[in-house]
């Protein structure tokens, strides 16, 4: 089975723009940062710097993804985030679905100034995943032969991903899950959920819980009703995008500036 990225070659990290506030955005599961760029763009035309690294295990093949724990995923991003806290005045972060969770998890351990989450799956509703401990012994990747979640066809044909899927990084992303659950509670910054309405990946239930179960003062819930799961270039990712950028401005215009 291939290991090459399916795709243009703009997938790689991305670092855009510059301004007194920064977002970390975050892509999916065996995706690439592409995922969520269309939304760090729209955030540097808007004064915000946008970075997109790529998390652990990402940007080579499945079996190196398969090595990598949910523990290094959120590393990466607490490394990250602290580095942009000590050059900007408020920090924001993006998430699509692992990015979302990550984001989430981020939200509830450290000092975010405010969050949007797409397409983030609060829980796995296949049923196998019960069994997954012993699959992943006797089958150790699947193949992804409908390519990426993505209504828009053209978009669908030209997205960057992996062409397998390690069930151990399920299983790790289940283990993330489990994290992320028990600690929403604690998430009290503005929030933004977006989910599309024809997502066959992350259930709709989950933006609803999301919403429901943080304690938040500011939160808002965005359905997109043409988009598959990677929302940011399906059908609906201008509007995803301008709604981003609308609410983070919003949220930036509400909170002070640190002295000094």
């Amino acid at each position: 089975m291939s290991d090459v990225l399916l795709g243009p070659l703009d997938a790689g990290p991305f670092d855009f723009g510059e301004g007194r506030d920064a977002a970390l955005c975050l892509h999916g599961l065996t995706g690439t940062p592409y995922e969520v760029r269309p939304l760090g763009l729209a955030l540097a035309a808007r004064g915000v710097r946008a970075v997109g690294p790529s998390l652990p295990g990402h940007g080579g093949s499945h079996e190196a993804l398969a090595r990598v724990s949910h523990t290094d995923w959120m590393d990466a991003v607490l490394r990250v985030h602290r580095e942009l806290r000590e050059r900007h005045e408020r920090v924001f972060t993006v998430g699509l679905s692992l990015g979302g969770l990550l984001a989430l998890w981020l939200a509830a351990a450290e000092e975010v100034d405010a969050l949007v989450v797409v397409a983030t799956p609060l829980h796995m509703h296949k049923r196998f995943t019960s069994l997954l401990p012993l699959a992943k012994r006797m089958r150790r990747y699947v193949a992804k032969r409908r390519g990426s979640d993505i209504r828009d066809a053209g978009a669908r044909a030209r997205h960057p991903s992996m062409a397998a899927m390690p069930l151990a990084s399920v299983h790790e992303l289940m283990r993330l899950q489990r994290r992320v659950r028990t600690a929403l509670g604690r998430i009290t910054a503005p929030i933004l959920v977006a989910h599309g309405s024809l997502d066959a990946t992350a259930h709709p239930d989950d933006a609803r819980q999301i919403a429901g179960r943080v304690s938040s003062a500011e939160r808002e819930l965005l359905w997109l009703p043409r988009s598959g799961h990677v929302v940011p270039v399906d059908h609906d990712g201008p509007e995803l995008a301008r709604a981003v950028v609308d609410f983070l401005t919003r949220t930036r215009h509400s909170l002070r500036y640190v002295a000094g």
